[in-house]
């Protein structure tokens, strides 16, 4: 064998597992490894945004379109650390990359050397990640890196996929040894357990005896690729599909039984089915506070008076909040299929037998279409919530994909978006990160250039990461950010109204006098956009909102959408959320049910 520097043991093996994209920030300690890429730059490319925490949520965002891993590459010490947040999204939404970070060199640990951290421990920074990630590796030698390499891809895309740390002293990547490129090529899902024939026919038997089932499903469902045959389930039998919000467009969107999100925030047909649902057969997905109303019963569900079949493939989730009547451990997409098998040659199971279910489903559906149909055509200035989904809906090709980030503005789109494809609506769902929407857009383009790549994001959230516009131009990357501009911290500001009688504080954007009557000021985010190179318009009346987005979805280039929005209309509840002590609020919309 040869001798090979660490870099290029490390470049070689991410060339053999397909890996295209390094998002990266250089730094003292990771020079030694860009001369190996630099070698090999046909092959696979550094894409360099102008921030670490930018170039994670790009990693992951190419996960959840792509369903197949980039790396992020970041210096020792601050670039490093500035990684956290992506790698806690990404954690907590079962995504993955390889988040390779560089240390200090093996022969100064714990000498304090720039940028070490040594009170506990010698070049203790995996200790820094270890709550945020699957695995931290730290290989201090060079023969250590090809088990070190094959162990993090098995360890990331094995069974709940997640972030994996391979922490590299700088002088790994520069020192040399005789050591193999393992061969293996693990790829994400080629493991998918199946739940037992008992276990299968149990789950089958709790089916035949309901009269009032329902699906909820969520991230699980959509990275197993399970919605094509849960769609044939919801076809055949007419059962209704209840989503989380990563779980959006796995079934059909148009189909009256496609319920959408539950919570506080959910759509009103699908707390209704949870409150009265007598099974809930729940495939890929954790029952949150905000998809669960807190746990409070009767308002989304009715646990355990309705019965309940967890499928995860993460045995720590199966009960965590509600005990199943039935939990397994199984790959939703198998889940599935198992289950489209089992009620064929089960002749006690029929469509007929939720008809009652679906006539009632219908009638709620008709109450909450015409509550809220009036305002999605509503002109108004400054433009109303509905109105700005409705049109992007309309305007917007069919294979869009949406990244969002947190906010008020995520509130209105999980209960009134309707994706058409799988893995079209990225959210910040479990830890839900500002920055992740406007950053992870770039990594959805990378992983799907010929498709539009739209961000919707809060004006604050998008002052969190206002350089992605300068990287979508360096790399000629076709993004659209659609900036849902309400001059406030608009969803805790909403919170501030609504639970300490109207008194706010810190989260409306003032300049000079602050507070009602203070003039509101945002920065001119399409003049912004204009000094990156990108195209810019400031959009303040309703009717020149779709011309826009259309311009910029023909013109292929980067483009900043500056959309001023009613910041006094909410999103209407039917559901709740509490944050403790303070007392929950009631829905607006509906009431609470218990069994």
């Amino acid at each position: 064998m040869t001798k090979r520097k660490g870099g290029e043991v490390i470049v070689d093996y991410l060339i053999k597992q397909k890996v295209p994209y390094v998002f990266g920030i250089c730094g003292h300690g990771n020079v030694g490894i860009l001369d190996a890429l630099h070698a090999r730059k046909d092959e696979i490319k550094l894409v360099a945004p102008r921030h670490e925490q930018c170039a994670g949520h790009m990693a992951d965002g190419y996960f959840r379109v792509k369903h197949a891993p980039a790396a992020t590459l970041t210096s020792t010490g601050p670039g490093s650390a500035n990684l956290v947040m992506s790698l806690v999204t990404a954690l907590s939404d079962s995504s993955a990359f390889l988040a390779i970070t560089a240390n200090v060199p093996t022969s100064q640990a714990n000498r304090a050397p720039f940028q070490e951290l040594y009170s506990h421990n010698q070049a203790d920074f995996a200790q820094v990640l270890r709550p945020v990630v699957k695995r931290s590796f730290q290989p201090s030698r060079v023969d250590m890196l090809p088990l070190a390499l094959r162990q993090s891809f098995n360890t990331m895309l094995t069974g709940r996929p997640g972030p994996v740390n391979l922490d590299i002293p700088y002088n790994v990547f520069q020192e040399e040894d005789e050591v193999e490129t393992p061969a293996d090529a693990h790829t994400f899902g080629s493991h998918r357990p199946a739940a037992s024939e008992s276990d299968l026919a149990q789950a089958v038997a709790l089916l035949a005896a309901s009269r009032r089932p329902a699906f909820f499903i969520g991230q699980g469902t959509t990275l197993s690729g399970a919605g094509t045959v849960l769609s044939e389930l919801q076809a055949k039998l007419g059962i209704p599909v209840i989503t989380s919000p990563n779980g959006m467009g796995c079934v059909p969107a148009d189909d009256p039984l496609t319920l959408g999100f539950i919570g506080r925030n959910g759509a009103y047909p699908a707390n209704q089915a949870g409150r009265h649902a007598d099974l809930v057969i729940c495939v890929g997905t954790r029952f949150d506070d905000r998809s669960s109303s807190t746990w409070k019963p009767g308002y989304s569900w009715n646990f355990p008076s309705t019965k309940l079949i967890q499928v995860d493939l993460d045995p720590a989730e199966i009960g965590r909040n509600y005990p199943p009547t039935l939990g397994l451990v199984a790959d939703a997409r198998t889940f599935c299929e198992q289950l489209q098998g089992a009620i064929e040659g089960h002749g006690s199971i029929h469509r007929e037998q939720f008809s009652a279910w679906r006539d009632q489903i219908a009638e709620w559906q008709k109450e909450w279409n015409q509550f809220v149909a009036p305002n999605f055509s509503a002109i108004t200035t400054p433009i109303r919530p509905e109105y700005i989904v409705g049109t992007l809906q309309k305007v917007l090709p069919d294979d869009v994909i949406l990244t969002l980030d947190s906010g008020v503005h995520h509130n209105w789109f999980m209960q009134f978006w309707h994706p058409r494809r799988p893995a079209s609506m990225l959210n910040s769902w479990g830890y839900s990160s500002m920055g992740f929407g406007v950053c992870s857009v770039l990594g959805a383009q990378l992983a799907a250039p010929d498709r539009t790549c739209v961000a919707v994001v809060g004006d604050g959230g998008f002052m969190m990461a206002p350089y992605v516009v300068a990287t979508a131009v360096e790399y000629q990357l076709p993004c659209i950010w659609i900036v849902w501009n309400n001059f406030a911290w608009g969803a805790i500001r909403d919170l501030q109204y609504g639970l300490f009688d109207g008194r706010e504080l810190g989260t409306a954007f003032y300049k000079g006098t602050q507070g009602p009557g203070g003039q509101r000021y945002n920065p001119d985010f399409a003049a912004w956009a204009h000094a990156c190179g990108a195209d810019g318009v400031t959009i303040t009346r309703s009717e020149d909102l779709a011309p826009a987005v259309e311009q910029a979805v023909r013109n292929r280039r980067p483009c900043v959408i500056d959309v001023h929005v009613d910041g006094e209309v909410r999103p209407p509840s039917t559901g709740t959320w509490q944050l403790p002590p303070i007392p929950y609020p009631e829905p607006l919309f509906g009431k609470p049910w218990v069994a």
